[in-house]
């Protein structure tokens, strides 16, 4: 009687356990769901950027276009070597859906023009961070890269307290030190002030505009006009670059910017923007 006794304790003893270890699994399942610390809610994801992918870059910029910014091609006879020349070359990408870009190289009587354009669509890695915050990063580094100058103020200087202007007197000599350049020359290779390298408005989200003279060596002097802009998370750069086949000839600044902007115009809209 006493063995009895013996096995009946140790079989209740089992009972209690088993009970234990079924409503600890059921607490701890409750604990999981509940995740502590949290009101319930996923992580806030930012939001994507407007652009999906990107369109087909030897194809955005038109005939008529292209005849205005590449004069070389209205001189040329041979039908194919024209239509050639038309088409570009795409640059070599790895990601159609993030970076695409064409280049168009064509030589006239009077000067050799490139042309070069890129798009880049902006994804950020991180959830937290937005496509288009992401892109205004990227977009603000190749600004800064640009090196753009300070606005040159256009405010006449007022008299002194004498009476008499800051301003050289009629007829009189400027006071400009001999050797020097003036402020209306200053820019890239005497480029004036209104077409110096400067913030664009009314152009995407944002955009500006670079103008470089290149002086260096004997050969003709080539100027590189670039117009960026982005919008929403999709970045377009424009690079128009002509080089003359005369030695001292100097490219038109005011010319090949307002060939650069319109052209950078026409891919806003054909982004939608």
């Amino acid at each position: 009687m006493q063995r009895k006794a013996y096995v009946s304790g140790v079989a209740a003893l089992l009972a209690v356990l088993l009970a234990g270890c079924t409503g600890g699994s059921g607490e701890g399942d409750a604990t999981d769901d509940s995740n502590p610390g949290d009101s319930g809610t996923a992580s806030a994801v930012a939001e994507p950027g407007r652009y999906r992918n990107l369109p087909e870059p030897c194809g955005t910029v038109g005939e008529e276009t292209l005849d205005e910014l590449l004069p070389g091609i209205r001189e040329m006879t041979d039908q194919k070597r024209r239509e050639k020349a038309y088409e570009g070359t795409p640059t070599l990408t790895f990601d159609t859906d993030r970076k695409v870009g064409c280049r168009w190289k064509v030589e006239s009587a009077e000067a050799t023009d490139h042309l070069f354009v890129n798009f880049e669509r902006v994804v950020a890695y991180d959830t937290a961070t937005s496509d288009d915050s992401e892109a205004e990063r990227l977009f603000a580094k190749q600004r800064d890269a640009a090196d753009l100058p300070e606005p040159v103020s256009t405010v006449t200087p007022s008299p002194d307290v004498t009476g008499s202007s800051s301003a050289s007197p009629s007829g009189s000599p400027s006071s400009t030190p001999s050797g020097s350049s003036s402020p209306s020359t200053s820019a890239s290779g005497g480029t004036p002030p209104e077409l110096q390298p400067r913030v664009l408005e009314d152009l995407g989200d944002e955009a500006f505009l670079d103008d470089a003279l290149n002086t260096s060596g004997s050969t003709a002097q080539q100027r590189k006009v670039t117009v960026a802009f982005r919008t929403s998370n999709v970045i377009v750069t424009v690079e128009y670059e002509e080089q003359p086949m005369t030695v001292g000839a100097v490219p038109d600044s005011e010319e090949m910017q307002d060939r650069a902007q319109k052209l950078a115009a026409q891919l806003a809209d054909a982004l939608g923007d």
